[in-house]
């Protein structure tokens, strides 16, 4: 556990030494949530109806941002190797990077998802339930992400590819966000998007880990 918490405390030092990791994606998501209404106009309705898609498919882009240089660094310092020696289980020193990851670029989102809301005029209902798909749906992007990372970590400007191999397994999570967000809207139930969105998170917070130390060993 200490070595859980040096490594998380490092991680969060160096990316506060380093602010355009956190700027950069939370710049990206802001300009793409507030440039939407600009170009749509000021139809209530037709922003209420693209709000869940455009808010969670920013939020689908600002993570896979900052996803290309979440082992690279570690891996050209030389770090990734003592990390992969060391006692501890490499499994959950990689699940402490996918945390750190996850704390500079979804948990703001979460945070700044009320304001974001009133930008499309949602619903207090809908407001709600996307600050909810968001805590939910931030960790397993993270998750599902740094397999895609681990995979392509040794390959130079790898960032076209990052977004072949991980794209695709954001698709079911960006459908049921949004559409939980939609139902709360229409005052439908969401219940069954966010059981799965949860049972999302659960798998990716298990397997995960495991399978981005696999595919850093292999690149090792």
């Amino acid at each position: 556990m200490r070595a859980s918490l040096a490594l998380l405390k490092r991680d969060l030092l160096l990316t506060f030494r380093n602010p355009g990791l956190i700027v950069n994606p939370l710049l990206f998501y802001l300009l793409v949530v507030t440039l939407v209404p600009l170009g749509v106009g000021a139809n209530q309705q037709i922003l209420q109806d693209i709000a869940p898609g455009i808010i969670w498919l920013a939020a689908l882009l600002a993570t896979l941002l900052a996803l290309d240089s979440l082992f690279r660094n570690d891996l050209h310092d030389g770090s990734l190797e003592q990390l992969a020696l060391s006692p501890t289980p490499f499994a959950m020193l990689t699940g402490i990077k996918i945390l750190v990851h996850w704390l500079i670029t979804g948990l703001p989102l979460i945070l700044l998802s009320p304001l974001f809301a009133t930008l499309f005029s949602l619903s207090a209902d809908a407001t709600g339930v996307l600050a909810i798909t968001l805590l939910l749906g931030t960790p397993v992007l993270s998750a599902v992400g740094a397999i895609g990372a681990a995979l392509t970590v040794s390959i130079r400007n790898s960032g076209a590819l990052l977004a072949l191999i991980v794209l695709p397994l954001y698709v079911p999570i960006l459908i049921f966000a949004a559409g939980a967000v939609s139902a709360a809207q229409a005052g439908l139930p969401v219940t069954g998007q966010l059981y799965f969105l949860a049972a999302l998170l659960v798998l990716s917070v298990t397997l995960a880990p495991i399978a981005t130390s696999a595919a850093l060993k292999i690149n090792l």
